[in-house]
C-alpha cells in the first residue's frame, strides 16, 4: 500500500519535520465476496460456474452455510463468516449469469457494503486453464455477469479474481464452450486448481490486492 509522505518547506529554522501522512486504514466492515455462475444442476460443472465452485469451496472452508435469505437477499445463496482472518459474506446468485447485478446489489445494500468491497470470482477466456489473477476494476472483457454488476453498482472498481478457463480451441464458439462441462482431462486437476484459486482469493481479503497480485502472479 503506497504512503504519501509530506515534505518539509521553507518554514522556521529548527521546526521540526512533518510526519508522513498515516497509511488508510483496512476496511472493518465485510467483505462480500460473490461466485458466478447459472444455477441449476444441469449447469453445475460449466466452465461458467468456475467462479461459484470456488466460493463454494470457501464456505468450506470457513464452516459457512450457504442458503436463501428474505427480502434482498433471496436472490442468492449466501452466509456470514470469517475468513483469512476477515469478515466476509460469501454468496453465490441464485440469477442466471446476465442477471447477477440484482442479488449483487441487494446483498451490498443489505450489508450497508460500498462496491470497493465487493469481490466477484469468475471465469475468464482469456487466461490459461489453471492460472489464476487478481485485479481492480477493468473492462468486463465481454463477460454477461460483470457487466450486470458493473451496470447494477454503477462502477467498475470492485475486485475481480479470474479464474482461467482458456480459450476453446479450433473454432469452437466461445459462448458455446463456456456452458459446456470442463474436459475429462481438465477435471483431472480441477479440484487442485479450485484449491488454487481459493487460496489467491484468502491471500486477497487477508493482505491486499498488491502483496496478493506479487504472490499469486508469474514474474516476468
Amino acid at each position: 500500500m503506497s504512503e504519501s509522505t509530506t515534505r518539509g518547506g521553507a518554514g522556521t529554522a529548527g521546526a521540526p519535520a512533518a510526519s508522513p501522512a498515516p497509511a488508510p486504514a483496512p476496511s472493518e466492515g465485510p467483505f462480500l465476496v460473490v461466485g458466478l455462475g447459472n444455477p441449476g444442476p444441469e449447469y453445475a460443472g460449466n466452465r461458467h460456474n468456475v467462479g461459484a465452485m470456488v466460493v463454494t469451496e470457501l464456505a468450506r472452508r470457513a464452516g459457512v452455510k450457504l442458503s436463501a435469505g428474505k427480502g434482498p437477499r433471496s436472490r442468492a445463496l449466501s452466509g456470514e463468516g470469517r475468513l483469512a482472518g476477515r469478515r466476509v459474506v460469501l454468496a453465490v446468485p441464485l440469477t442466471y449469469m446476465n442477471e447477477s447485478g440484482g442479488p449483487v446489489r441487494g446483498l451490498l445494500d443489505y450489508h450497508h457494503l460500498p462496491p470497493t468491497d465487493l469481490v466477484v470470482v469468475h471465469d475468464e477466456l482469456d487466461i490459461a486453464f489453471e492460472a489464476v489473477r487478481l485485479k481492480r476494476g477493468g473492462g468486463e472483457g465481454g463477460h454477461n455477469g460483470l457487466r450486470s454488476i458493473t451496470r447494477s453498482t454503477g462502477t467498475k472498481d470492485y475486485l475481480r479474481v479470474r479464474v482461467g478457463i482458456g480459450r476453446p480451441p479450433g473454432r469452437q464458439d466461445a459462448a458455446d464452450f463456456v456452458l459446456r462441462d470442463f474436459s475429462a482431462t481438465e477435471r483431472k486437476t480441477l479440484d487442485l486448481f479450485i484449491s488454487e484459486a481459493a487460496d489467491a482469493t484468502e491471500l486477497l481479503l487477508e493482505r491486499g490486492l498488491e502483496t496478493a497480485q506479487n504472490s499469486v502472479h508469474p514474474r516476468s
